[in-house]
């Protein structure tokens, strides 16, 4: 064994296998880790940062630091389960396509760098570079065909931010089980490509008009509240609205941010839900109790989105998604002059910045500003000639 002052350790090497072990003293025992190389310069590096941990009095064992990315990742999963997080199987997802082929399920966390987070994010930036274009066919509501071309393109900012989320989110929860002492910097990317999509009343008219029946309310309900239409509006019941009191609720636990959410009736929304409820009373009159606000037939609602692409297809702007009815609604919030904290409230953003995001400025608002300028520059008194 060699031979070094007091209290700094020891390294040795083992005969047979060739590998460098340490040695230190922690919480009162001496303590001997495996280096597993046959490097004396990795058993240098890895005593100086135990012996470092000790003088901070963090507990080291020589269990510290050999949780395995897999061992991590299903730590991840696990939280995601035990706080009934909905996005758990896109985190699963996200996990087995892309950090898992990259880090290696084996590898352990400690030996995860900044260096090779940075080569993770350029293979990401990179992959399919080269666009690949396919066709595909979808189905008008009048029954006709109609080709789309799709492009495959690289991985965006804010998906590979998603994922570096997800990475540091797994070292942190690492570090909380006392698995893991440190964590590399996991940089993250500038999101500029944030999405700017909204509609003006015309265009969303247009939609609507191209949409299979069942499924109109279901967009005009969230273009006026801008609730997300998977998780919040779709599976609506009849027990959260209240007509004499004039409002919608959402349930604590059931939004994204766990909190509960109240919107009020405005004109438009009490006749959508009026409407509703007749053809509610119109079933309930055949016998069948339907507990759901938006339904065909009777039938819960699961998926809107082919009847979605095909109308927004059919009525020329192809490519919009449902959340763009979100930021449509935070819009006509703002210009109807609802105050930022309360449109928060209603919309059920957490954050300002969020919120901000969402305020989308057309050139028409653009140009209605123009024409406020105008009035309030012909309403100054005008300067007298000499």
């Amino acid at each position: 064994m060699g031979t070094r002052a007091k209290g700094t350790g020891s390294i040795f090497r083992d005969k047979k296998s060739r590998f460098y072990w340490i040695a230190y003293m922690s919480g009162g025992k001496r303590r001997y880790e495996s280096t597993r190389s046959t490097r004396k310069r990795d058993a240098q590096n890895l005593l100086t940062a135990r012996l470092g941990d000790v003088q901070r009095g963090l507990p080291v064992t020589p269990d510290v630091g050999k949780v395995t990315f897999d061992a991590a990742a299903e730590d991840l999963l696990n939280d995601y389960r035990t706080n009934g997080k909905r996005s758990l199987a896109v985190v699963a997802r996200r996990i087995g396509k892309h950090l898992r082929p990259f880090f290696n399920g084996l590898r352990r966390m400690a030996s995860i760098s900044t260096p090779d987070v940075r080569t993770y994010i350029l293979q990401r930036q990179t992959a399919n570079s080269v666009l690949v274009h396919r066709a595909r066919t979808v189905v008008l509501p009048d029954g006709t065909e109609q080709q789309l071309l799709e492009e495959r393109r690289p991985a965006s900012d804010a998906e590979i931010n998603r994922e570096l989320a997800l990475l540091k989110r797994m070292f942190n929860l690492a570090i909380q089980a006392g698995k893991l002492l440190h964590k590399p910097y996991v940089p993250m990317l500038r999101e500029d490509n944030v999405r700017t999509g909204f509609f003006e009343p015309d265009m969303l008219a247009s939609v609507l008009s191209r949409l299979p029946e069942p499924i109109r309310p279901v967009i005009r309900f969230a273009a006026i509240t801008g609730w997300r239409i998977q998780s919040e509006v779709l599976p609506l019941e009849w027990r959260q609205v209240d007509f004499p009191a004039g409002e919608v609720r959402l349930d604590a636990g059931t939004t994204k941010n766990r909190e509960g959410r109240v919107f009020p009736m405005t004109a438009e929304l009490r006749a959508l839900l009026e409407g509703q409820r007749a053809e509610h009373e119109r079933l309930k009159s055949d016998g069948r109790i339907v507990r759901f606000v938006f339904h065909r037939g009777g039938e819960r609602i699961i998926s809107l989105l082919k009847s979605w692409h095909a109308a927004c297809a059919a009525a020329g702007c192809p490519g919009r998604i449902p959340h763009d009815l979100r930021r449509t609604a935070v819009r006509n919030l703002v210009r109807a002059g609802i105050t930022e904290r309360v449109a928060m409230k209603m919309t059920g953003h957490k954050t300002p910045s969020v919120f901000q995001r969402y305020n989308i400025v057309s050139d028409g608002d653009l140009r209605e500003a123009a024409r406020k300028l105008d009035g309030a520059a012909s309403a100054l008194p005008r300067a007298k000639s000499h």
